[in-house]
């Protein structure tokens, strides 16, 4: 298959769940791809799948973040697809929130996904697309996420403004919104398998289409709104099998054409 082989990509949060699977679906299709993660021993997981198309770094340093131009120069030279999908979680009520964790999440998932953005976007060449990572809890008043949501949620407005200001470039910006989807750390690292579990078990209670997702299906939605959805930008992709539509599934046996 090598539907993407004249294509470029950047993945910055791609050494594990969504990212990793997007870059695995990516070189399928003969693209090539650079991805970068923060976590040590995710990079070198991800070496061992992707090679040396891996990058350490941190989003929520800015230095780190001008650091990446010249590797991406060098390895790729200009960028078809920037995918922008690092992000953090911490499950806090919103009378438990310090300063500390509210800043360490907006670090990354606002101001370092923007910046990446803002600094990688000139290498995206005409026809080109951007694909940030936000999340149904931005919408969901999710107990426990006040900070996540907000962080995603001003994510999503960075990049209705960055689809308007990269219009004459030809480059679409668009996000992907992810609900429970069955990755590694469940969307927050610092939970317990038990907690993880717990979450699983809940996405396959409360999601309209009875399971949680997989990293691969999301990744099917990003390389969509990256080449195929050429008439796309500014937009929003749910995929949340229903769940931030409030759907609800139909009645078994039942008859929903008629009262009768």
């Amino acid at each position: 298959m090598t539907d993407h082989a004249d294509k470029r990509a950047v993945i910055v949060g791609g050494t594990h769940g969504i990212g990793l699977a997007t870059a695995k679906l990516l070189r399928a299709g003969g693209a090539e791809v650079l991805v970068t993660g923060r976590d040590p021993g995710n990079a070198a997981a991800a070496r061992r799948e992707l090679g040396d198309r891996v990058l350490q770094s941190d989003l929520a340093d800015l230095a780190a973040i001008e650091a990446l131009l010249d590797p991406v120069r060098a390895r790729l030279e200009w960028i078809d697809l920037l995918f922008i999908n690092a992000g953090v979680a911490e499950l806090e009520p919103f009378d438990r929130v310090t300063a500390a964790s509210y800043d360490r999440t907006f670090a990354v998932n606002t101001r370092g996904a923007f910046f990446a953005a803002q600094r990688l976007a000139p290498l995206v060449r005409a026809g080109g697309s951007i694909v940030f990572t936000t999340s149904i809890a931005s919408t969901s008043g999710t107990p426990g996420m006040a900070v996540y949501s907000a962080s995603k949620a001003a994510l999503g407005a960075f990049a209705r403004v960055m689809a308007a200001e990269l219009l004459p470039r030809g480059v679409r910006v668009n996000t992907v919104s992810p609900g429970f989807i069955r990755t590694p750390t469940m969307g927050t690292a610092s939970s317990t398998p038990d907690e993880r579990a717990a979450f699983e078990r809940e996405g396959d209670a409360i999601t309209p289409m009875g399971r949680i997702g997989t990293p691969e299906e999301v990744a099917r939605a990003v390389v969509f709104l990256a080449f195929a959805a050429t008439f796309t930008t500014g937009s929003e992709l749910y995929v949340d099998g229903g769940l931030g539509q409030q759907l609800s599934p139909p009645q078994e046996h039942g008859d929903m054409s008629s009262g009768t």
